[in-house]
């Protein structure tokens, strides 16, 4: 057997166990991918801090149902901004849906937007919502400090805010609600083992319930934009 026949067997039985290898790399990464967490909502800087308290809201929903935002309830709530036009919120509709028909004993959904109430009744109507709290409030959005859509935050029974965020799919929609059954303010930090963030959260829980007690007559009520 000649040197170069030498060399081609040499050569193709390196790349045979070259592709044997990245086989067995492939079926890793795709195990780990499914082991790892789903990246959490994408949590923001702005409006109201995890951990105090939301501004309060006595509103009239676009159906002229009676909408109360931050004040005390029997429930957590979970506040989802979103608009007619956004791709991304209608996507996650059926998300919301169905955590209204199995959570409505211990999850509040409210929707929220603004602009034109005609619109908003149309969409309303061609996308099945009509059980919804469903308002029209800038003054909400701004208190909140939504920029992009769709937005979620979600407020527990005293209405403090414990998680908040971006949300462009279901996961990242779960991480909000999971972060606030496992006490904190988001996946990224309960992955982090953040303990000492979670014990101040849970300080300023009691601080800013205080303070909004001691001057809950101070909040202005915002009114729905028509």
């Amino acid at each position: 057997m000649s040197a170069l026949t030498v060399s081609i067997v040499l050569l193709w039985a390196a790349v045979i166990a070259l592709a044997v290898l990245v086989w067995a790399l492939s079926r890793q990464v795709g195990v780990l991918f499914e082991r790892v967490a789903p990246m959490g909502a994408l949590v923001t800087d702005s409006g109201p801090a995890v951990g105090s308290a939301s501004p309060m809201f006595e509103l009239t929903g676009i159906q002229s149902e009676r909408v109360e935002v931050g004040l005390p309830s029997a429930t957590p709530s979970l506040v989802f901004f979103l608009s007619p036009t956004c791709p991304v919120c209608k996507k996650l509709l059926p998300v919301l849906k169905s955590l209204r028909r199995d959570e409505k004993n211990r999850l509040r959904v409210v929707l929220a937007s603004d602009g034109e109430a005609a619109s908003h009744l149309q969409f309303i109507r061609d996308q099945g919502l009509t059980d919804f709290p469903y308002v029209l409030s800038q003054e909400l959005g701004m208190a909140y400090k939504v920029s992009r859509l769709p937005y979620a935050v979600v407020l527990d029974p005293r209405g403090t805010v414990v998680a908040k965020g971006l949300v462009n799919n279901r996961e990242q929609l779960d991480s909000l609600l999971n972060a606030h059954d496992m006490g904190q303010s988001s996946i990224q930090q309960y992955l982090g083992g953040d303990a000492e963030l979670a014990k101040d959260i849970g300080h300023a829980h009691a601080h800013a319930h205080a303070h909004a007690h001691a001057h809950g007559h101070g909040h202005g009520h915002a009114q729905p934009q028509t």
